[in-house]
């Protein structure tokens, strides 16, 4: 339940990061003090060189990157039935610093001064329509894999009836036990095609993901399987056939 709290804290930082960035590029305003500090502490220092391409690729996976915290953070209020576990604050902790970071290590593939006080020039790339279209796929399969988790504990008419465990079927069920942490995955890596794949930052970031969400998935796969005697034997834990 507590994993609201998460994409608030994304919601309103990132959708900051995205507002700055948006002026500088369009407006060519400068970003903040203390967000060039923290550029140049995070070893981003500033170029000449234009790169108006890659500035454009940042400015819209940031956006995707908002629009995915606004996301989970409607369903976690509107759409998901928690039960009553509860968070070791240690990963409580981590959680909050994550969504910070994520947010500040896109903006980190912009320079500091920008375009040196010149608008922006949109070019809308390949890369960036496959990027966008992944991205739209995988969280679309998420929604509807969290939606069919929700109603695994709602009657017909939408009411909670139950916080236990059931056994989930349908969309990318049939294939994993986690085909939501699957579609995460997939988001990330929508967002490096978008930045034109060769950022290496972001594809540290996606492994992170990668680890992160495949020992999660592996737990909830072992988790099924003990409880549930008659848990579909040819599901995998994460990746379908892996």
């Amino acid at each position: 339940r507590w994993f609201t709290h998460f994409y608030v804290v994304s919601v309103l930082w990132n959708g900051f990061l995205l507002i700055c960035l948006f002026r500088a590029e369009f407006f060519g305003e400068s970003f903040p003090s203390w967000i060039q500090d923290m550029h140049h502490a995070l070893g981003r220092d500033s170029q000449n060189k234009d790169m108006g391409n890659e500035h454009f690729s940042a400015l819209l996976v940031l956006l995707l990157l908002w629009l995915h915290s606004c996301r989970r953070l409607a369903e976690c209020l509107w759409t998901s039935v928690f039960s009553s576990g509860v968070i070791h604050i240690v990963q409580y902790c981590f959680g909050l610093g994550y969504y910070i970071a994520v947010g500040s290590t896109v903006l980190c593939q912009v320079p500091t001064n920008v375009r040196n006080g010149k608008k922006l020039s949109v070019q809308i790339c390949w890369y960036h329509i496959i990027g966008v279209m992944m991205y739209i796929w995988a969280s679309l399969h998420q929604h509807r894999c969290l939606a069919i988790l929700a109603n695994l504990r709602k009657s017909t008419s939408g009411k909670v009836v139950s916080l236990s465990h059931s056994v989930p079927f349908g969309d990318w069920f049939e294939s994993v036990s986690c085909p939501h942490y699957l579609a995460e995955l997939l988001i990330y890596v929508s967002m490096a095609i978008t930045l034109g794949i060769h950022n290496v930052t972001w594809w540290c970031v996606v492994m992170y993901v990668l680890f992160n969400q495949a020992l999660a998935a592996v737990l909830c796969h072992e988790f099924y399987q003990k409880k549930f005697s008659s848990y579909p034997k040819h599901r995998k834990a994460f990746i379908p056939l892996v």
